[in-house]
């Protein structure tokens, strides 16, 4: 029997999915001062790139993330997301971070 090395992978690929999500879907105009300032501190590029290689860390392939994403951009469930001009570019430069080459440090 083989051992199960990434027990929780699918876990960490919904929560792929829920961060790219949120992320692309921005926040909405009504919001609260809290939520507006969580959104500022948390939703950034940087911070749902560090999420998402997390994930990767504990199982998830760079092609299920690529995958994900195509799947917010072409699906029907993700219609909503797509309406939005300001949601299309976050995802596109959501998918400009994971498409470049990046340097990995040997330490």
């Amino acid at each position: 029997m083989k051992p199960n090395t990434f027990a929780m992978k699918d876990w960490h690929l919904e929560h792929v999915e829920k961060v790219i999500v949120r992320y692309v879907k921005g926040i909405s105009p009504n919001a609260s001062s809290f939520e507006k300032r969580n959104f500022k501190k948390y939703s950034t590029v940087s911070n749902c790139t560090k999420q998402i290689e997390y994930d990767i860390k504990h199982g998830v392939t760079e092609e299920e993330v690529v995958t994900v994403m195509k799947k917010i951009r072409y699906d029907e469930n993700f219609s909503e997301l797509r309406m939005n001009l300001d949601s299309l570019q976050r995802l596109d430069e959501l998918e400009k971070q994971f498409s470049n080459p990046r340097k990995i440090s040997v330490w």
